[in-house]
């Protein structure tokens, strides 16, 4: 890597850190600036980052990274009921156990390539979800899903005083006495991981994440990748063997959604097959594809447009829709209420899928081939008197 691109990548990872640290304030104009929704854009952003080493990088497509961001978050929740709601064991503990299970699934995957690679993710995933739905209850408490318990009544101590037991074992809290009345919180060291803090926890981590897949993204390794999406049989050809890059790429790539899975057990305390479910493993897709795989900003740029879509237009109804088209007449308002109600509240994800469609169609490199026209629409014109390459290599 050269200097200037070096100097360059240098700006790029602060001005992102910088956007992250002040989403609080910059993002307040338009409604997204409080702490959940924030927390969200963080979160899936890990997830899409992660996501994009495997398919941005090397083109392998897998549709099954959810159980990857499932098994995060029941692994946190464990540590959560048998360590301590101290945040950076369960942290840890999910990013070790999702690698594990990245790497049994990657050996067994990677065996094959192209659509049969997103089929064997696909089944994989799905027999996770239906072992944590019905058959690994005692771990994954099935359907009702696993989360901390909170302190219960006992019985009646001899002198009347009524006594409180906590029904999870919290061994190194129980250590230190820490004890909280009703249901515990997360906390780092102390501090709360709900609202603003909880936030710039997850931030923190999304800007180390964005640090280490630029630093994969240029490097050798990271050159590797990117020579198997561009001619995997070539390589192949050349002697080089490359499915310890493509396991080694899917191992990092599980272990992001595995810290995923774990900061949403760290905002909220529980754990649900449903995050293992294909659809969440074919949202991470649309967060990539529409923000632009293979970039780095471009994944978290997908994650937060949808996760933002989803708060917006979830969130309308027909009696907001009856307000805002009030000028209209009876007839027209009930008709214009009646047809656009389907693409808001539970159908938002109608409009989802036409805002996907039409990034597809015009901008295949997803939203950041539209910044780069952008940018090359204002980019100052080359000089008409300076040599042209085929001048300059003539002479």
């Amino acid at each position: 890597m050269n200097s200037k691109s070096a100097y360059g990548d240098w700006i790029l990872f602060f001005a992102f850190a910088a956007a992250v640290l002040t989403a609080p304030v910059t993002l307040a104009p338009i409604g997204a600036a409080y702490p959940d929704l924030l927390q969200k854009f963080a979160i899936y952003g890990i997830f899409a980052i992660g996501f994009n080493i495997l398919f941005g990088l090397t083109g392998y497509l897998s549709f099954g990274h959810a159980a990857f961001l499932g098994i995060g978050s029941y692994s946190a929740v464990w540590m959560f009921k048998l360590l301590t709601m101290n945040v950076i064991p369960a942290v840890l503990f999910s990013m070790l156990i999702a690698g594990l299970a990245a790497l049994v699934i990657g050996y067994v995957s990677l065996r094959r390539s192209g659509i049969y690679f997103s089929i064997l993710t696909l089944a994989l995933a799905e027999m996770s979800y239906k072992l944590a739905y019905s058959v690994l209850t005692p771990l994954t408490n099935g359907e009702t899903g696993l989360q901390v318990r909170k302190l219960v009544p006992a019985d009646v101590s001899p002198d009347h005083v009524l006594k409180l037991v906590d029904e999870d074992l919290r061994i190194i809290d129980r250590w230190f006495g820490v004890t909280e009345h009703g249901i515990p919180i997360t906390n780092l060291f102390g501090l709360k991981m709900s609202g603003y803090p909880g936030f710039y926890f997850c931030a923190v981590l999304l800007i180390i994440c964005f640090f280490i897949a630029m630093r994969i993204t240029r490097s050798d390794f990271g050159m590797m990748l990117k020579a198997i999406k561009s001619n995997q049989t070539r390589l192949n050809y050349t002697g080089i063997n490359t499915r310890p890059y493509l396991l080694t790429a899917f191992v990092i790539s599980g272990i992001y959604a595995g810290l995923a899975g774990s900061l949403l057990a760290v905002t909220d305390p529980l754990a649900g097959a449903e995050r293992m479910e294909w659809t969440a493993s074919g949202q991470v897709v649309l967060m990539t594809i529409l923000g632009g795989a293979g970039t780095l900003i471009g994944p978290f740029l997908g994650a937060a447009i949808i996760k933002y879509s989803e708060n917006i237009f979830s969130s309308i109804n027909d009696q907001v829709l009856a307000r805002f088209f009030d000028f209209l007449p009876d007839s027209l308002r009930d008709v214009a209420v009646s047809v656009t109600s389907m693409f808001v509240g539970e159908g938002w994800e109608l409009t989802l899928g036409l805002l996907f469609m039409i990034i597809v169609i015009f901008l295949p490199g997803g939203l950041m081939e539209g910044i780069f026209r952008i940018g090359r629409i204002f980019r100052k014109p080359p000089d008409s008197k300076s040599p042209q390459p085929d001048q300059q290599a003539a002479e």
